[in-house]
């Protein structure tokens, strides 16, 4: 159950707590697997929104939240920089209307190359039209879908390289600090254990200014997900130990939403049990 009474600057919870579990898979899938082994074309299927898939439960609740974050304007600023984006741009389609430049990242060079070529239009991309269009109805401008395209194209001014387990997670790049780090779905697979999983968050911090929003959204009780014919280890993640780490890294958590899984069918393919939407200040330095 969520937790009833919301409102701007006040911090939420869910009560649903059933996750007691903080573990790693066996097998650890790191940096060089995903370089070597991860699909994007196979992970995209995940995105073919409206097709009866576990995406579109997950691809709703994390794009209510994205535009209740960034189109309302609650968020504003000048750079917002996407962590892990993954081969995918669902997650631009509301940040643009706040931040007028995004950095884009990810470890894969496939999924960098998946993200250029929808930038750039190329034939062969993956069709967001579906999602556009569904985001655009969440902000009340269904029939706006090819200027909000054109608006993602222009918002997002660089794709980089990244690792948030390196001191500067876009090494070798260096850029100003930003008022906004968007991350989805990252931190439970980048990180081997709770430990990982703090040092990857100060790592983050790093990227920010003092008094800049860090937005995560990802998965709950998830120990592996499967893209194509492989199995990808995930860092079984509670509610309590994300905030320990958030809280040792610097950062202070103004909102917090979970909601428990809807489909108890499809386990083979993720075991998560819950979604979340965290949003964040950097107070300190650590």
């Amino acid at each position: 159950m969520i937790e009833a009474s919301r409102g701007p600057g006040r911090e939420t919870h869910s009560t649903h707590s059933k996750i007691g579990r903080e573990s790693t898979m066996a097998e650890f899938t790191g940096r060089e697997v995903y370089q070597a082994e991860f699909d994007p074309r196979s992970y995209l299927e995940y995105f073919q929104f409206g097709a009866g898939t576990l995406g579109d439960e997950v691809l709703e609740f994390y794009l209510k939240h994205l535009c209740k974050t960034f189109a309302s304007g609650r968020l504003k600023g000048d750079t917002l920089i996407d962590l892990a984006s993954g081969p995918t741009i669902h997650q631009f389609l509301s940040a643009c209307e706040s931040f007028g430049s995004i950095v884009a990242s990810d470890p894969v060079e496939g999924n960098r190359q998946e993200i250029e070529m929808w930038l750039k239009n190329k034939p062969g991309a993956f069709d967001w039209t579906p999602v556009v269009k569904y985001v655009c109805e969440l902000e009340g401008n269904r029939d706006k879908w090819a200027e909000k395209e054109a608006k993602v194209r222009r918002s997002v001014q660089q794709v980089l390289y990244c690792d948030v387990l390196q001191s500067n997670p876009l090494a070798p790049v260096g850029l100003p600090p930003a008022d906004c780090v968007l991350a989805v779905e990252c931190l439970e697979a980048a990180c081997r254990d709770l430990g990982t999983l703090r040092a990857a968050l100060k790592n983050i911090s790093s990227l920010l200014k003092l008094g800049g929003s860090l937005v995560l959204e990802g998965l709950l009780g998830c120990s592996f997900y499967v893209v194509g014919p492989r199995k990808f280890s995930c860092l079984v993640l509670a509610e309590k130990s994300l905030r320990d780490a958030l809280h040792a890294a610097g950062f202070a958590v103004v909102e917090y939403e979970a909601e428990p899984r809807f489909a108890k069918d499809m386990l083979d393919a993720c075991d998560f049990s819950d979604k979340f939407f965290l949003f964040a200040r950097k107070e300190r330095e650590v």
